[in-house]
C-alpha cells in the first residue's frame, strides 16, 4: 500500500513503492502510442504558475494528494513497459510537478539511460543547480526541456506565482549547461496572448545567442490552454490553433528557425502500444489503496494488481484502504483509467462497526 509521509490542512503526501505504475496520469509510466514514454516520478512543484494547466504548487485548489514514487520501483516499471512495447527511443521525465525535486532524480536518469537510447527531462529551471547539472550530465541525460516564459524579473514572478523566482538564475543555468555539458537545451516557453508576446521574442533571441539546440530543435513554444482543473488568467482567452500557428509563422520568418511543433523533428513516431486492459463500460472489482490525486477521488488497483485506476466521485475517509469496490470504467484514453462506483453507497466494515463510504 502507498505510505502516508506527510499531511497538511489540505494535502496528503504519499510515497509509492509497491502499486502498479500504469493507469494513472499523475505518476508512473504513460504510453501514448509512440516511441516515447512519459516517466512521472513526482507531482510536487514549488511554483504557482498563474497559467498552470494542472493546478500545481502550494496554492492548488483541486489537488488532494501529492506523490513521490520510489526510484527503483519507477525504473522497474519503465523497463517492464519498454519490454512489452519493444520500440522505445526516449524516456521523457515529465509530470504534473517539477521532476528535479525528486530526491533520487540522478539515479532515475542513470538507470533509465541503461534501458533507453535517450533520456530527457522537463523543468522550469529554478530547481536546477550547477552541481545537479553536473551529476545529470554524468548520469547520461541527453536533453533538458526548460520552460522560461519571460526574461523580465517582475513579469516572471507574476507568471510563476512566487515572489522568489529570478529568471536570471535560470538563464545562468541554461548558459552553464550549453557551455559545460553534453546535455542539450530545448526552450519551451508558454505563449500567453497579450501578456508575454514580446517576451517570447526576447527568449528566442537569447536562446539563439547562447546556442541552445545543438542536437535537438532549440525551441518548442507552448500554447496557453484553459483546462477544467487548470488555472485561468482573468481576461485572457486561449486562442485557436490557427491563430497560434500564425503567431509562430511570423517569428519563424523573423528568426529563421522552426517553432511550430509539427515542424520539430525529435524522431518521434507511432509505435506499438502497451495493451489497453479495460474498455469503457467494463465493470470490475477494485481495491482502494490511497487518497486520489484530485479531491473526491480515490486510487485503486485491480484484482490482478497490475493496473492502477482512479475512482471518481468518492470522498476519501480514514480506514478504507484495502476495501473492495465494484466500479465501471468511464475513460481509458492512453491507458489512463477513470472509473465510477457502481452503487450509490458502499458499505464498509471495520473494527469500529459498519459505516458508509460517501459517494459525491
Amino acid at each position: 500500500m502507498p505510505k502516508l509521509i506527510g499531511k497538511t490542512v489540505n494535502r496528503y503526501y504519499i510515497y509509492i513503492d509497491d502499486i502498479p505504475l500504469v493507469g494513472h496520469i499523475a505518476f508512473g509510466v504513460i504510453d501514448r502510442g509512440t516511441n516515447v514514454l512519459q516517466i512521472r516520478p513526482t507531482t510536487i512543484c514549488p511554483y504557482n504558475c498563474i497559467f498552470c494547466s494542472v493546478d500545481a504548487g502550494p496554492k492548488s485548489v483541486h489537488r488532494q494528494s501529492e506523490y513521490v514514487v520510489d526510484w527503483r520501483h519507477l525504473v522497474k516499471w519503465a523497463k517492464h513497459v519498454r519490454d512489452v512495447k519493444g520500440d522505445v527511443l526516449e524516456a521523457l521525465i515529465d509530470g504534473v510537478g517539477e521532476p528535479p525535486t525528486h530526491p533520487r532524480i540522478v539515479d532515475i536518469v542513470a538507470e533509465l539511460k541503461k534501458i533507453f537510447p535517450r533520456v530527457a527531462m522537463e523543468s522550469r529551471g529554478y530547481t536546477l543547480t550547477k552541481n545537479l547539472i553536473d551529476s545529470l550530465d554524468n548520469a547520461g541525460l541527453d536533453r533538458l526541456n526548460i520552460s522560461i516564459d519571460s526574461l523580465d524579473p517582475q513579469k516572471s514572478r507574476m507568471l510563476q506565482g512566487v515572489s522568489w523566482y529570478n529568471p536570471e538564475k535560470v538563464m545562468e543555468i541554461v548558459e552553464y549547461i550549453v557551455k559545460n555539458t553534453k546535455i542539450d537545451v530545448h526552450l519551451t516557453p508558454v505563449w500567453i496572448p497579450g501578456v508575454n508576446d514580446e517576451d517570447i521574442e526576447k527568449i528566442i533571441e537569447w536562446g539563439l545567442r547562447v546556442g541552445v539546440g545543438k542536437v535537438f530543435p532549440p525551441f518548442g513554444i507552448q500554447k496557453y490552454e484553459i483546462h477544467k482543473y487548470g488555472r485561468k488568467i482573468p481576461g485572457v482567452k486561449d486562442v485557436s490553433w490557427s491563430v497560434f500557428r500564425k503567431f509562430l509563422e511570423r517569428l519563424e520568418k523573423k528568426y529563421g528557425v522552426n517553432l511550430y511543433y509539427k515542424k520539430l523533428d525529435f524522431g518521434i513516431k507511432p509505435a506499438k502500444r502497451y495493451p489497453i486492459k479495460y474498455r469503457k463500460g467494463d465493470a470490475l472489482e477494485v481495491i482502494i489503496v490511497s487518497p486520489g490525486w484530485l479531491r473526491n477521488e480515490v486510487i485503486a488497483v485491480d484484482k490482478d494488481f497490475d493496473t492502477t485506476i482512479t475512482v471518481a466521485g468518492i470522498q476519501w475517509v480514514e480506514n478504507i484502504a484495502g476495501k473492495k469496490l465494484r466500479v465501471e470504467i468511464i475513460s481509458n484514453e492512453d491507458g489512463i483509467y477513470i472509473a465510477k462506483p457502481l452503487k450509490s453507497e458502499v458499505r464498509i466494515h471495520n473494527s469500529f462497526g459498519d459505516h458508509y463510504l460517501k459517494i459525491v
